[in-house]
């Protein structure tokens, strides 16, 4: 329950932002195709279900109620994390979404829309280990591995609020996608994974008590989608998001994914 509290206390703060849509307001796109890349990797905000087999998650629900609301056709394609930030950029796809923390540098390459959530960092440890309870005492087991994947916010995380601030440090293991990180996890051949809160709590709640969530937060970080820069796509979908937020519509996504969804039930 406390991690569920402050991921509410987060969604609270972000309600707070000044909004300044309603639907009345919201352009129309006409029907237009709108191109948009995940990665089926952060449950519960868009993951593949275990049981239909099908995309689903909140940012699933968000962008097609976005889509809706500014009447556009919504195309999902699939690719990894480290290639779609590059890929969102050189024009392969409109819009990008999975959990996107907005940083400066990556304003470089591509325009973000407004925040539509806030996270906070965790660390995600077997559900029996007891070696080490927090960043402190992590960074004082000098046998922990960690498991990430390169140029993500968890990485940086990792390598300057946990450990040395050495980017090569041996005690952090890379992967291609954060599924492979929680599996090593699983497996034993790292020891923790850092994960923004939502993400964790998904695997946690599916992974039959295999998986918990420790320590204080470790930072705070905004989500934001993701587009080509210069993209006609943001000032519209930034006005759909203060809209959503203004009607409770985030409100409602927030209960239904991260308080009343069970993973694999």
């Amino acid at each position: 329950m406390l991690f569920r509290r402050t991921v509410l206390a987060s969604f609270a703060a972000l309600a707070l932002a000044p909004l300044a849509a309603s639907a009345a307001e919201l352009p129309d796109l006409g029907g237009k195709s709108v191109v948009v890349v995940t990665e089926n990797a952060y449950p519960p905000l868009q993951f593949v279900d275990p049981k239909s087999g099908k995309a689903i998650g909140w940012e699933y629900d968000a962008m097609n109620e976005v889509a809706k609301r500014l009447n556009f056709k919504v195309e999902y394609q699939n690719t990894s994390w480290d290639a779609m930030i590059q890929a969102v950029s050189d024009g392969q796809y409109n819009i990008g979404m999975t959990g996107i923390t907005i940083k400066e540098d990556r304003k470089q390459k591509v325009d973000f829309s407004d925040p539509y959530m806030r996270s906070q960092q965790f660390m995600l440890v077997r559900g029996d280990e007891t070696r080490f309870a927090d960043a402190k005492s992590f960074g004082e087991f000098k046998d922990g591995l960690v498991g990430a994947q390169p140029g993500t916010t968890p990485f940086y995380t990792a390598v300057y609020e946990v450990l040395d601030g050495n980017e090569q440090n041996p005690r952090i293991k890379l992967f291609e996608t954060f599924g492979a990180t929680v599996q090593a996890l699983k497996a034993g051949d790292v020891d923790v994974v850092l994960t923004d809160g939502t993400a964790g709590k998904g695997y946690v709640d599916a992974s039959n008590g295999a998986l918990k969530l420790i320590g204080e937060p470790l930072g705070t970080e905004d989500f934001g989608f993701i587009f080509p820069k210069g993209s006609d796509l943001v000032a519209p979908v930034n006005a759909a998001i203060a809209a959503l937020q203004a009607d409770g519509t985030l409100d409602g996504l927030n209960k239904k994914w991260f308080l009343d969804y069970k993973m694999g039930e």
